[in-house]
């Protein structure tokens, strides 16, 4: 029995000795992306301009609800991070601005302040939650999937960088899951305990039905 296992372990070293090995996998952007990620684009057909991205560099627009702006640069924006598990994005708060409660059900984030204080915070599973005030140069992890979010806590505009462990993180917030979407009202305050008229307001401010 053991010099099977022995052989096997050794056939199985070859077979990694043989295996593929690519450098990169910039997304081609003619064909659908699928859950492993976007196709490589014909390496022929890769320059230079496929691993660098200006996307980051202008302020998002925070003339909105939550006075807060994300500009992502994941693998359909920036197509030659496709595949190597990273992305990263741009938060740009006002005074007042707020990225509600949210998740990100594909990977863990860092966040790195730029510019201005932020009130950042994360809720674990055994709902400990965890919250720092954040000044320029400070840097916070948000563990995958954990609801979390950022708060402009100081008198003027804000901007961080944060960075992700997977080229699309996903992304989920709580108030426009249940107050931007057709999720009936009954249904909200059965499996929340938020009274019904709350529901409605807040439905009605984020643009939600039933």
């Amino acid at each position: 029995m053991k010099m099977i296992v022995a052989i096997s372990f050794i056939f199985s070293l070859l077979s990694l000795s043989h295996a593929s090995v690519v450098d990169f996998c910039v997304a081609d952007y003619n064909l659908p992306n699928g859950p492993a990620g976007y196709s490589c684009k014909t390496p022929s057909k890769v320059t230079e301009n496929d691993f660098a991205y200006h996307g980051l560099a202008a302020a998002g627009n925070t003339s909105n609800i939550i006075k807060a702006a994300v500009t992502p640069a994941f693998d359909a924006q920036f197509a030659g991070l496709n595949g190597l598990g990273i992305s990263l994005a741009r938060l740009d708060l006002a005074a007042g601005g707020v990225i509600p409660l949210h998740t990100h059900p594909g990977a863990s984030e860092v966040l790195v302040v730029i510019q201005g204080t932020i009130c950042a915070g994360f809720v674990s599973s055994a709902n400990t939650v965890y919250i720092k005030t954040l000044y320029k140069g400070d840097v916070m992890v948000f563990p995958q999937g954990l609801l979390h979010f950022q708060i402009n806590s100081g008198g003027s505009n804000a901007l961080a960088f944060v960075s992700f462990s997977s080229a699309n993180p996903g992304l989920q917030i709580l108030d426009f899951a249940l107050f931007k979407s057709d999720f009936p009202t009954e249904l909200i305050t059965a499996t929340t305990f938020i009274d019904a008229a709350v529901v409605k307001k807040l439905k009605g401010v984020l643009g939600g039905s039933g």
